[in-house]
């Protein structure tokens, strides 16, 4: 018997997307019980039991956002050059904010505006993992002599994360991606020339 309060049919990752969804639309603070349970289709007593609070709803949902929307950083990060590394990485974050049938942006950053510590922390936390293990691999570059050991990696992969971060706040403005892929390529036009082993792809 399905449970009461539950729909039949009921799909969690599909319910999930829903919440994405409403949360990236309205940013974390906006986005009320009322709004999530209609988006879901699924009613209040419902979402407790199977997803807890808001809070762990979104814990929930940005988990979902990283392995459905953020699989560019994993491409990105297996490029075989430093160079390659940035452009995947500022290439594919510039799609994924401008991707069609969704909101403009990014989740975590449209939800950054948010008076929960809990929810700040978070996010924060999620950007500094990303941004450590960009650092990471740019740190094997210069091991393996694929960029300058006077490249600094930790304030290049502050920089594209900086960059990227500034690519979701215009694509929530409405910039295009076209605009978007331009800039990011005009940023690695100012790389060093040793990070820079080949010419950015059209």
């Amino acid at each position: 018997m399905a449970e009461v309060g539950r729909p039949r049919g009921f799909e969690p990752d599909a319910a999930i997307d829903a919440a994405i969804d409403t949360f990236w639309r309205h940013g974390y603070d906006s986005t009320g019980l009322t709004e999530l349970t209609a988006a879901m289709n699924i009613s209040r007593p419902a979402l407790y039991r199977a997803f807890g609070d808001k809070e762990q709803l979104f814990r929930r949902a940005l988990e979902r956002y990283i392995d459905v929307t953020m699989g560019y950083v994993e491409t990105a990060l297996a490029q075989p050059s430093a160079r390659e590394v940035v452009e995947a990485f500022l290439t594919g974050n510039a799609e994924a904010v401008t991707m069609p049938g969704r909101p403009p942006g990014c989740l975590s950053v449209q939800a950054m505006v948010t008076d929960e510590a809990g929810i700040f922390a978070l996010l924060a936390r999620n950007r500094a993992t990303i941004q450590d293990r960009l650092a990471e691999r740019l740190r094997r570059s210069v091991a393996d002599g694929d960029m300058s050991p006077e490249e600094d990696p930790d304030e290049l992969a502050r920089f594209v994360i900086t960059l990227t971060t500034g690519f979701a706040i215009r694509a929530a403005d409405g910039e295009s991606r076209q605009a978007l892929l331009a800039l990011a390529h005009r940023a690695l036009a100012v790389l060093p020339a040793s990070s820079v082993p080949s010419q950015p792809r059209s």
